[in-house]
């Protein structure tokens, strides 16, 4: 097992490097070529949980960082973790606090990072990855990774068939957005970078009606028949759904508010996170397709 202990070690900086190249936008010149789809991309893996799903979904994991003072008990989650890297080829490194802190994209590193290598999925295979009855999220403009991140996590629970991350949304694979997925950019296929008119002939194409999410005036939630071939538009954190994309959709859909209020004062809500809004339509679609 290799140990670092210098900050300028060129792991360190290649670690850092790539923190840094994840930030960016799909479609901007810092993330080509970590979003070309079929091609195995580099992507930052930190903490535990992360590492360990994406070894469990066959993930390559080339490089793990792991923190010298969390690999003394054998028997530890982290010790188990790379042991496995490192059966499956990967490297293994033992590190200090310091070193760790400085090659961790968090504030406060929870023992691991790694390099793994991710393959992004083509616009339209996802869009015919479930061929009976699709339903996929289409991210137009998110760019939030966050937001990004627990969107794919709520599509892989709910069971959607994919999600396509339009140009101008952030980096699916970036080390936040993967964070914030959990795993489950690795559960289900991934596009990260796409464009409108691509998406519009995708649906046509298969058969998939395209529904953007709107915060008022579309059709009521409930009311929406979820059981056929969709395509969830969510635009942007701040102004929604472009005019363009709106004008190219065949729906729009809107979540009811304005529930009973409990207490005074409650129950004034005008709108929901784009990431919880998501949720909410993706479980709604989850419900009907089991009734």
């Amino acid at each position: 097992m290799e140990r670092i202990s210098s900050r300028q070690n060129a792991v360190v900086k290649r670690f850092r490097d790539l923190a840094r190249a994840s930030r960016a936008v799909t479609g901007a010149g810092g993330s080509e070529h970590a979003s070309r789809a079929g091609h195995a991309a580099e992507v930052l893996l930190d903490g535990e949980h992360l590492v360990h799903e994406a070894l469990a979904c066959d993930i390559a994991v080339e490089i793990a960082a792991f923190s010298e003072k969390q690999l003394g008990n054998a028997r530890s989650p982290l010790s188990r973790i790379a042991r496995d890297v490192k059966k499956r080829g990967g490297r293994v490194l033992t590190v200090n606090d310091q070193v760790l802190a400085a090659m961790s994209p968090v504030q406060h590193p929870s023992g691991v990072v790694a390099i793994g290598r991710a393959r992004p999925a083509d616009l339209r295979v996802v869009m015919s990855a479930a061929a009976d009855l699709p339903l996929v999220v289409v991210l137009a403009g998110l760019q939030d990774p966050g937001n990004v991140g627990a969107i794919i996590r709520a599509a892989a629970a709910f069971g959607a068939s994919g999600v396509i991350a339009l140009d101008g949304s952030a980096n699916p694979f970036g080390w936040k957005a993967l964070r914030g997925a959990m795993g489950g950019t690795f559960r289900i296929p991934v596009a990260a970078r796409g464009l409108l008119p691509e998406v519009i002939a995708a649906a046509h194409h298969t058969g998939v009606r395209l529904v953007a999410a709107v915060p008022r005036g579309g059709t009521p939630l409930p009311a929406l028949d979820l059981r056929v071939p969709t395509a969830i538009v969510l635009g942007g954190e701040g102004a929604g759904v472009s005019p363009e994309t709106l004008g190219a959709v065949h729906d729009t859909v809107t979540i009811p508010m304005g529930a009973p209020a409990l207490r005074p004062g409650s129950g004034q809500v005008e709108s929901l996170n784009v990431a919880v809004a998501a949720a909410v339509i993706l479980y709604e679609a989850m419900r009907q397709r089991r009734a």
